[in-house]
């Protein structure tokens, strides 16, 4: 049971637009939700996080001064601020626009306009990661299973090791492209109990590294979650084809990553 309830939250709404403003407080406050703080730019907004921090910022991809992207990248380049879960409501739909974001470590991603339990999915998101729950396993103590992160972009590691962090998983090592991490993992194959790796790498992606380690090392047992962007269904079908355990859309949703270790760690 969660100590936080969304209706607590404190909100700062980033958006340029005073109608699409006034859309998305009316949607918050429809949750219970009253401390919102509304700002339209990058450098306003920047300005009253010195000053308060709040428990999660929205905001629309394109601002006056610069994009969210830039903007959540600044954030989690701040100490006292990069664990601001951090939430984009945007019409873009470019992949490789929105993927930048998504790397970055956003909570979600919603469509301009948004349904509105797509919004309250995503506040529920938002608290698994204010006061996360533990994850618990009938068949592992979750604080020594030992997990092999692999992630070419440093900000989507921190984000998915906080994730697992937040669910009592402790004992991570991290790897900076699919070679590394095939690298590690063929050097002691019994010092993993999970994998977890990102799909669009450089050297080597993950779908090679999956079919490295299933084929080439013959390890068909480890449990290998991939963690992915890709929407193009032919890939992420020969991804299925390499041998991964199961596929997690970024961005990287707890409770979804719940259930897939309960899947792959659980199973008999």
């Amino acid at each position: 049971m969660h100590s936080v309830n969304i209706c607590d939250l404190a909100i700062l709404l980033i958006e340029p637009s005073n109608t699409q403003l006034k859309v998305i407080l009316q949607h918050l406050r429809s949750e219970g939700i009253a401390n919102i703080e509304g700002v339209s730019s990058a450098e306003a907004a920047w300005l009253s996080l010195q000053n308060h921090r709040p428990d999660l910022v929205i905001s629309s991809l394109y601002l006056p001064d610069m994009t969210a992207t830039e903007l959540l990248e600044k954030i989690k380049h701040d100490d006292s601020l990069h664990d601001i879960p951090f939430m984009l409501i945007s019409s873009e739909s470019d992949f490789h626009i929105l993927d930048a974001i998504r790397q970055a470590g956003v909570v979600a991603i919603l469509p301009k306009p948004f349904a509105h339990q797509d919004l309250k999915n995503a506040l529920r998101s938002t608290i698994e990661f204010i006061d996360p729950q533990e994850i618990n396993l009938k068949h592992y103590d979750i604080e020594n299973i030992r997990v092999l992160v692999v992630d070419d972009s440093n900000l989507a590691r921190k984000h998915i090791c906080r994730v697992l962090n937040n669910m009592g998983i402790q004992l991570i090592t991290q790897a900076v492209d699919g070679k590394q991490g095939a690298e590690i993992f063929a050097e002691n194959q019994d010092a993993f109990d999970l994998i977890v790796t990102d799909y669009n790498m450089p050297i080597m992606d993950g779908q090679a590294m999956i079919q490295y380690i299933r084929k080439e090392i013959g390890n068909t047992f480890i449990p290998i979650l991939m963690v992915t962007s890709e929407d193009n269904e032919t890939r992420l079908s020969n991804v299925y084809k390499s041998g991964v355990s199961g596929i997690c859309d970024k961005p990287f949703n707890p409770e979804t990553v719940k259930e897939m270790l309960f899947r792959v760690l659980e199973a008999d």
